[in-house]
Parts: structure tokens; sequence; C-alpha cells
């Protein structure tokens, strides 16, 4: 019975997971193809075969600390349900600060043209093409399989006011000017041993791993965003939270005014802007 297989879940995952009773609940649901609240509705019915046998599966991954995203194939970001795979980054709920940031720096009523570089599964561009269906998004990626996801989503949520690219960062974007460019890069410094501990292991290491201070990525797209910003236009980025100096820093250095930097839910130092005056 449902009530009972939580209870033995829960038990289960207590070792591995931070939320083990929300871990079971949410891969329950949807071995049943059911939400959450029908769990709650119906205690004391019995899965199908098929479908504990699936819940079964499922809890035996998440115990070896596969994540719960990858198990289902989805993750809620901005209230939006993204596919997610292997190939892709699984969206994080601190992201949602940069989607934040780089909305109140884009008018609701214009025809902003705006680059998400690294988009992976289109997380952050869906996000913001949703919130302003006026403006006009580029999302790349070097990764085909990583697009091939974000093109997807985009499908699915008929969301059409943006063109995926396939490049390294600022590559696909050659030749053009954007009124706010986001990212969320990797971070991770390649010594860090926690890119390689729990469900972190999963995920692609090329979205997560940026050299010896994990500051590659970040380097980079601040030291190029010129030439691809309008005058006055937004860098808008995610970094570490032990980076919370060092980045606003490398933006003033680039030239960047109204540099800021930015807490999470957590208080931890997460997104920095700087507008472009060039």
């Amino acid at each position: 019975m449902i009530q009972k297989l939580l209870i033995g879940a829960t038990r289960q995952l207590a070792e591995v997971s931070k939320s083990p009773r929300l871990d079971a609940e949410v891969l329950l649901a949807a071995a049943l193809e059911r939400p959450r609240s029908y769990l709650h509705a119906w205690p004391e019915r019995a899965p199908e075969p098929e479908q504990a046998t699936r819940f079964a599966t499922w809890l035996d991954r998440r115990r070896m600390g596969e994540p719960v995203a990858y198990l289902i194939g989805w993750r809620e970001f901005w209230s939006l349900e993204l596919e997610v795979t292997p190939d892709t980054l699984i969206p994080r709920p601190e992201t949602e600060l940069l989607v934040e940031l780089a909305l109140k720096r884009l008018p609701l009523d214009d025809s902003s043209h705006v680059a998400d570089l690294g988009t992976g599964s289109g997380a952050i561009a869906l996000a913001l093409a949703a919130e302003r269906p006026p403006a006009f998004f580029v999302a790349s990626d070097y990764s085909r399989a990583a697009l091939t996801v974000a093109q997807r989503n985009a499908r699915r949520l008929k969301i059409t006011n943006i063109e995926f690219r396939e490049g390294d960062w600022y590559a696909p974007l050659a030749g053009e000017r954007f009124d706010l460019i986001a990212a969320n890069p990797p971070y991770i410094a390649t010594a860090d041993p926690h890119w390689q501990e729990g469900a972190l292991r999963f995920e692609p290491p090329a979205a997560l791993v940026a050299g010896v201070d994990g500051l590659d990525a970040l380097q980079t797209i601040i030291t190029q965003a010129p030439s691809c910003l309008k005058s006055g236009g937004w860098l808008v980025v995610e970094h570490g939270y032990d980076q919370g100096e060092v980045v606003p820093a490398l933006l003033r250095e680039r030239g960047f005014i109204e540099v800021s930097d930015h807490r999470d839910m957590a208080g931890c130092p997460r997104v920095a802007c700087g507008r472009w005056a060039g």
C-alpha cells in the first residue's frame, strides 16, 4: 500500500538524502503517473505490479546517489516543468535568483535581445522568454545533446521566441550585440572533491568544473562580454558561494559599472551583475 511504501522508502533514503520523505513521494508519484496529492488522498491503495517494480528500481538507484531529477526525467524551475537528462545540469533553486535579477533589467514591453550562454536544459532562457514574450533570445551550448533537450523543452512549453545555437560561449553570437547576457557557467575548482561526491558525480563534469580555481569560464565570459554587449547592456552571471568578491572584482577590472553581487536564499553570494558602458 502507498502509505507503507512511503514509510519504508523514507527509511531507506534517510542515509543518502537530506529530504528522504520528499524524494520518496516524488519517486512514487512519478511511478504511479499521478500528482503527489494522490498519495495523501489514497494512502491505502496498492500500486499495480509494474508501478511497484518501477518504484523499487528507482529507489535502488536513488540509494546509490543518483539524483531524483534524472530518475524521473524532469525538474521544476521557475514554475516550468523541464526535461533533464545526464547531458544537462539539473536546474537549482538558487539559479532563480539570476532569473529575477535579469528580469529587473529587461523592460516588460521592450523587444530586447538576450543571450543565455551554456543553456543546458534551457532553464534560464526559457524562464526569461516566458516572462518577456516581446524579447528575442539566443540560447547557446557547446553540447549538441544538451541543446536537443533544451529544444524539446521549448517545443513542449510552446515558447517560440528563442533561437538555439551550438557553440562555445560567445562563438555562436559573433557579430551580434545584446541588451543582456546571462550565464550559469561551471565554477567549481578542479581540486574541490565535492563534484565527485554524492549526486554531483552523476552530472556532466564540463557543466560543473572550471579549472584550478573554478574561474576559467567566468573569466572568459567576463573578458569577452563587451564584444557582444550593446552600450549600457548587462552581464548577469552565477558564481560559487566563495567567489562573491573575486567575480565582482573581475567585472570592475574589465570596465563594467554599476557592479553588484547578490545572495541567494541560503545567504550565500551567488549572482554578480554589471553594466557595460563602452
